[in-house]
């Protein structure tokens, strides 16, 4: 699995909230419109998939992949799951 960052801003309130569901149904953490998921190759392709035709005309949704080890400043913990474990 592979950590990313899921990042949208949907015009229509209707479709948001459509896109904001679906997204944070794959979130480990995040705030608002901007969410960490970790994924694997498949899963990855499976978002995208369910997503692109939610989005409308004017609608953005970026999926960045993060490389490196987070870095974490103030009160942030990093967060620890286990294989297998769903996050609600």
């Amino acid at each position: 699995m592979k950590q990313y960052l899921v990042i949208y801003d949907i015009y229509c309130a209707k479709r948001a909230y459509h896109v904001r569901k679906l997204v944070y149904s794959y979130a480990i953490s995040g705030q608002k419109s901007a969410l960490e998921v970790l994924l694997s190759k498949k899963e990855l392709k499976e978002l995208w998939s369910l997503l692109t035709p939610m989005l409308g005309e004017g609608d953005s949704v970026n999926i960045i992949e993060v490389y490196d080890e987070v870095m974490l400043f103030g009160k942030a913990d990093k967060l620890s799951y286990d294989k297998g474990v769903i996050i609600v």
